[in-house]
């Protein structure tokens, strides 16, 4: 793990001695049994117990949760937050790179404002950590950051993981936008060979690359190639929008012919071919959920489908999209999807385990674990009870959020 990677967790802990304990509650690990009067138990920003029967060490900062739900924070693995500012018009659009079609090299951090209203929202919905992504207009559109949603006064402050996914678009977006401009492409056909190009050219690169290292010549050095042959090793996964399932085959069809890891974002027609998705171990984050439908390859959506998806045996993570829905609304569709006929263990690995294993961030996030980061949610009730609401959020073991308060000043310094 670099330096960069571990930015959030370093300066989210700076006292060595600080310990929190959020005691009393019904702590929900999600990938574990759920704990009446459990204890949490938080040591330099990393949970170092959760149990029943942990013990407090002796001057350690205690939460009260009695009566309360413990929660891992949620895990927003499919937003534009701080890329696409709410409220700012053109100002705030930095989400897309249109000027070509292939921008692997473009990266989402380079654009975050951090002051962006979406953060405190994150914090009201129990959102901790998101994973930034460019947007859809291009074939390949860059690459996306995962980040905590508090903390920083910069956002390399808040960083969890540097580069995690390179941003990619078949179907209606990147067809419209360069068609528009009488660009390739304008055709499905034509985003798939900026697709197909770009990753043989990228094969093409890596071999002259280890060629030139192997006899010690200098190579130079080219960022689109670079990060697409990241892809090819596996270092980066393949963040494949698409919605229709035509596109869906497709997405498949271009990962099996370069052998990348696959993962479909949106999959609005994913249940019609649930079993080819399951049959592939090809992971979906499905959403947004309660929008319009607002274009052609959004006729078919239903909500019901992330429980045909699940039940077909596809590992699913659901999104907001941020901001097209809300990003504090994550958890009112799952949920929708819960009374649409998804089982409600299945909603809550949804925002938290799910997300964080398909995009390689399992080993800092996504559950209440023994060595992950204590990002820790205090819920009034259930969190799929629509009456129910976020009271305390930590973040690395410090209160970033109540609900009394609302968020903490960001030019504080966690202590």
């Amino acid at each position: 793990m670099s330096s960069t990677d571990t930015t959030a967790r370093d300066s989210s802990a700076s006292s060595a001695d600080r310990c929190v304990a959020v005691v009393g509650g019904y702590v929900v690990p999600v990938d574990g049994v759920p704990i009446a009067n459990g204890t949490v138990l938080i040591e330099n920003g990393v949970i170092s117990a959760v149990g029943a029967d942990v013990t407090v060490p002796d001057g350690a900062a205690t939460v009260d949760a009695t009566g309360r739900w413990v929660l891992p924070g949620f895990v927003e693995s499919h937003a534009h937050l701080g890329v696409s500012e709410e409220g700012l018009g053109w100002a705030g659009q930095d989400v897309n790179e249109t000027t070509g079609p292939n921008m692997a090299a473009v990266r989402a951090i380079d654009a975050i404002n951090i002051e962006e209203v979406g953060f405190a929202d994150a914090l009201a919905g129990g959102v901790t950590s998101a994973v930034v992504k460019p947007g859809s207009g291009n074939p390949i559109g860059g690459q996306t950051v995962a980040i905590k949603t508090w903390g920083g006064r910069t956002v390399d402050e808040q960083v969890i993981k540097a580069s995690v996914s390179v941003k990619a678009a078949l179907g209606e977006n990147p067809k419209r936008v360069y068609g528009e401009k009488s660009q390739t492409p304008s055709t499905r056909l034509g985003v798939a060979k900026i697709i197909r190009e770009a990753f043989a050219a990228a094969q093409s690169y890596r071999a002259a690359r280890d060629h030139a290292l192997t006899e010690g010549k200098p190579f130079e050095r080219d960022l689109t190639k670079e990060t697409l042959a990241k892809v090819l090793d596996g270092e980066l996964v393949w963040d494949q929008h698409t919605h229709r399932h035509d596109d869906i085959a497709t997405a498949i069809r271009l990962a099996e012919e370069f052998g990348y890891r696959l993962v479909v974002n949106h999959g609005t027609e994913g249940a019609k071919i649930a079993d080819v998705l399951a049959e592939k171990d090809v992971p979906v984050i499905y959403g947004p959920i309660i929008t319009s439908r607002s274009k052609v390859e959004l006729k078919d959506r239903a909500t019901a489908d992330l429980a045909r998806m699940a039940e077909a045996g596809v590992r699913i993570a659901i999104t907001t999209d941020a901001p097209v829905v809300p990003i504090n609304y994550l958890v009112h569709q799952a949920s929708f999807a819960v009374k649409e006929g998804l089982d409600r263990d299945v909603a809550l690995r949804a925002l938290t385990v799910n997300p964080a294993q398909m995009l390689g961030l399992d080993d800092r996030v996504g559950a209440l674990r023994e060595g992950l980061d204590g990002d820790v949610v205090l819920w009034s009730g259930d969190p799929l009870d629509v009456y129910s609401h976020v009271e305390r959020v930590l973040i690395s073991g410090n209160e970033v959020y109540s609900s009394a308060t609302g968020a903490r000043d960001r030019s504080e310094r966690f202590v």
